[in-house]
């Protein structure tokens, strides 16, 4: 058996893994490349393998980052079984469109440009028609039945406690005498996530993949997140300012309107806490993502996957997607609107890393005003607009205009989806019955992969392996390294030149664009020019430091 990692190396997105054995080669997930502007290039860049040899796809959750470049395999004339979780089929039909619709509107924006330099248009990645063809190819599993693939292939999906979905998957192969079982942890989820069950613990395996997002950083516990959550809104809301949620549509929208229908159990008798839970109730809560509005229908739909606790207050009548004060927009001129209305309130936005969508608008009316807050609740990957801004940017640039960060910037760990380094250890432990003979650390920045692999390695006494991109291990009790795909060509001066030009080109065409638009407005103040002014300058100074350098 080989295994041959094509994506989550030493970076948190792009998960993608070759599986060769018992005569036949499958994927385990294919996602696309989110944050850094030269992993998304990634995404668009041709598949290393051949997709005609695929024979199957197992998908462990719907988040883009993990199913996101399975309408690239079909498009390309994979035509063979994915299978999944019903519910992941569910979110996929609504994620897969909704992540064309946004390569078709990125290409438009990217074809302006190419259109005025006198290129030819790009094609889209995939469209929304392109992504809803490919759910034909789905095929619907449940947790805990074993799945025959082929005589000498089985497979079985266990609940990860992730998102709606989500699943760790067993698999077993027969291979020239010997039975091999390797553990695909997918993404495993936080044990207090609102809704969702806890992780499914696994005991026995001879390999074992499995993620490491949070591997060097343990998360604050579920009481002090839902305290700390209310203080942050309460006080936001009483200053007469907006709370500002940037949150991934799917997952994190639906749990924290869980939290909001729920939090008021948490301290009935402190007075304080009442009165800043009354103030939490009168304000307005907008769900403002068309796909956040009919993911939350699919957890409806799919409530059999709700923790004990949920399922009890279901049966009682009280929905915990449902609250007074709660509504949703649907259309873009509604979302428009919550930027003029000026009645303090809560806005939950996609996306979660503050990249695309409609949360873009939300910053550029909310950021710079330091009666609002910005509040944080998953994880922001390196390059992305949400990085910079809780890793303390001073001023970010939203649709080509700088915007000061002057707004309250906080960051709720305890809402990731994933599990802290305490409970991957958990995970690790689980395996009571056979440990894991060798665990290849992926889905994680280099830092928290190294921190854990140590510790494991300490403490689990297990050996670990952290793979590069493109590394072909022979899986056996020692693995060993077979081959390594050659990636990229190393970078010349020449070619890095022309990138640098090629950027600030871009910057001089958004400012030229930016500038034209703002001499035109007749009620152009003094203090606009000024910025105006200053921008240029700032461009001024790159285009000296090119030409120094």
């Amino acid at each position: 058996m080989k295994i041959t990692f094509l994506g989550a190396t030493k970076t948190v997105t792009g998960s993608n893994f070759l599986v060769e054995a018992a005569g036949k080669k499958f994927l385990v997930d294919c996602g696309m490349y989110q944050g850094e502007a030269e992993e998304e290039f990634n995404n668009e860049a041709p598949f290393d393998f051949k997709v005609e040899e695929i024979d199957f796809v197992l998908l462990t959750h719907a988040h883009i980052d993990h199913s996101g470049r399975i309408p690239k395999l079909y498009n390309e004339g994979f035509k063979k079984p994915v299978y999944a979780h019903k519910a992941t089929c569910d979110l996929c039909s609504l994620m897969l469109p909704d992540s064309g619709h946004i390569q078709e509107m990125e290409v438009e924006w990217k074809n302006k440009k190419r259109k005025r330099k006198g290129e030819a248009p790009l094609p889209p990645m995939y469209t929304a028609e392109d992504a809803a063809r490919c759910l034909e190819i789905f095929r619907e599993v449940q947790y805990d039945e074993i799945i025959e693939i082929t005589p000498e292939i089985h497979v079985r999906f266990n609940d990860a406690g992730h998102m709606l979905g989500s699943s760790i998957i067993e698999v077993w192969v027969k291979e020239d005498g010997k039975n091999i079982k390797t553990v695909f942890s997918g993404d495993i989820g936080n044990n207090d996530i609102p809704l969702l069950n806890e992780p499914t613990m696994i005991e026995d395996a001879d390999y074992l993949v499995m993620e490491s997002t949070y591997g060097n950083r343990l998360h604050m516990r579920n009481d002090d997140k839902a305290e700390i959550f209310l203080k942050i809104v309460s006080e936001t809301l009483e200053g007469g300012g907006n709370v500002i949620i940037p949150s991934f549509a799917v997952g994190r929208t639906q749990e924290i309107l869980y939290e909001l229908n729920r939090i008021k159990e948490n301290n009935k008798e402190n007075e304080e806490f009442l009165r800043e839970y009354k103030l939490l109730m009168k304000a307005p809560v907008y769900v403002d993502s068309p796909l956040a509005i009919s993911a939350t229908e699919v957890f409806k739909e799919n409530m059999d996957l709700f923790d004990e606790k949920t399922k009890a207050e279901i049966d009682k009548g009280d929905n915990p997607l449902e609250f007074p004060g709660l509504h949703f927009t649907v259309s873009a001129e509604e979302s428009k609107a919550l930027n003029d209305n000026i009645t303090p309130s809560i806005i939950i936005s996609a996306s979660g890393m503050c990249d695309v969508g409609r949360i873009k608008h939300h910053l550029k009316h909310n950021l710079w005003d330091k009666k609002n807050t910005i509040l944080f609740v998953g994880y922001q990957a390196p390059g992305t607009l949400g990085y910079s801004i809780v890793n303390g940017a001073k001023k970010v640039k939203i649709f080509g205009e700088e915007i000061a960060v002057n707004a309250r910037i906080e960051y709720i760990e305890g809402y990731s989806g994933h599990a802290d380094q305490e409970l991957l250890m958990n995970f690790v432990y689980s395996f009571n019955v056979q440990k894991p003979k060798h665990i290849f650390l992926v889905h994680g920045e280099e830092e928290a992969e190294l921190t854990l692999k140590e510790k494991i390695q300490n403490e689990a006494k297990i050996p670990v392996t952290i793979p590069n991109y493109g590394e072909t291990y022979d899986v056996k009790d020692v693995p060993e390294l077979l081959a390594t795909i050659k990636v990229h060509k190393p970078k010349t001066i020449k070619t890095e030149i022309i990138e640098r030009l090629g950027k600030l080109q871009a910057q001089i065409d958004d400012m030229k664009e930016s500038v034209e638009e703002d001499l035109t407005n007749p009620d152009l103040k003094d203090e606009d020019m000024f910025r105006i002014k200053e921008k240029m300058k700032d461009l001024e100074q790159d285009i000296l430091k090119i030409i120094e350098g």
